[in-house]
């Protein structure tokens, strides 16, 4: 059985997207962006906690 799926990369793709602009609107705005969001595009949410603004 086949389980290849050539649409799903193109959704984890859009996603992932969708998941860029959300934490850059929410920087932008000087929110925290969702854990969701930071772990879809590789990066450790308590990690990003310790960011500090110059």
């Amino acid at each position: 059985m086949n389980t290849y799926k050539p649409f799903g990369r193109i959704g984890d793709l859009v996603r992932a997207f969708g998941s860029a602009v959300s934490a850059a609107a929410a920087v932008e705005r000087g929110h925290r962006p969702k854990n969701h969001d930071l772990a879809k595009l590789g990066i450790n949410p308590e990690h990003f906690d310790r960011i500090r603004r110059f």
